[in-house]
């Protein structure tokens, strides 16, 4: 899936709401069908992208992540999830949980 129809699918469906509980582990963007993944976006199965290597989460819509690479691209459920993994808060789409994770407060 190109850069661009990732963006263009995450805005038609304004990707940044999730309501399930948390149940699976973090996708890797290199491991999973480009069907696969638009589904999951859709059915709201993926709510937040994060960077493997510099272990930082963020909204789908965030500039940031959608600048990173691909194989360093990964998935979570929930905010939980990242965070279970070691995930920091993204500095950009989400500036109070980067607050409050910088401050020590979470």
């Amino acid at each position: 899936m190109r850069l661009r129809d990732f963006a263009r699918l995450i805005r038609a469906n304004n990707a940044t709401f999730c309501a399930f509980p948390i149940t699976k582990q973090m996708i890797q963007h290199n491991k999973i069908l480009d069907s696969d993944l638009r589904n999951k976006i859709k059915n709201a199965e993926i709510c937040f992208g994060g960077n493997r290597k510099l272990k930082i989460y963020g909204t789908l819509k965030c500039a940031s992540g959608k600048r990173m690479k691909h194989e360093n691209r990964v998935f979570f459920l929930s905010e939980d999830e990242a965070k279970k993994n070691g995930f920091r808060p993204c500095g950009h789409c989400m500036k109070t949980e980067y607050q409050n994770w910088k401050n020590g407060l979470i």
